[in-house]
């Protein structure tokens, strides 16, 4: 795992808690404001956060506060790739990386070694991972990390629990 790494489960965690309880509310055409209005009820864009990943392409994020005491329209997180340069090969599958962290944790009494099952149609960006040498298959986390790519054969990766197209900054 040398030379790659992934942001701290805190962090994580933070992000999708604002994500959850960010507020998009349709417009009517009686109540719609103009684009400068709407904005002006928003504070500016912070910073963007420290890259989910060093390398094989992770998430940042950058949050908004709604400065009115009404609903604001629109979303108070934007996300965008980054670190989307090759893993050295000595680091290893991501996902994988995920599973063994589980290693050297009893799973109904007993320590496996975990292996990732990958490419889930149901849920692509949950962590389920089988045990060696046996049939027993076990989600071991609702959310991959950030940065996880959906399917093996895919760009597209998980940011907050769902799968996203990869592109240059997503919704």
């Amino acid at each position: 795992m040398e030379g790659c790494r992934w942001a701290t489960a805190g962090t994580l965690l933070l992000a999708s808690l604002i994500l959850v309880n960010a507020v998009s509310f349709p417009q009517s055409s009686r109540t719609a404001r103009s684009e400068e209005d709407r904005d002006s009820l928003w504070d500016a864009w912070g910073s963007w956060s420290e890259c989910s990943r060093t390398c094989g392409g992770g998430a940042s994020y950058s949050l908004r506060r709604c400065l009115s005491s009404k609903t604001c329209e629109g979303r108070n997180i934007r996300y965008r790739t980054c670190s989307n340069v090759d893993c050295p090969p000595e680091a290893g599958d991501f996902r994988a990386q995920q599973c063994s962290a589980h290693n050297d944790v009893k799973y109904q009494g007993q320590f496996y070694e975990w292996l990732p099952v990958s490419n889930d149609p149901d849920n692509p960006c949950s962590l389920k991972c089988q045990a060696r040498g046996a049939a027993l298959i076990v989600e071991l986390a609702p959310k991959v990390l950030d940065g996880t790519r959906c399917y093996t054969e895919s760009l597209d990766m998980c940011i907050s629990g769902l799968c996203q197209v990869r592109k240059a900054a997503l919704p």
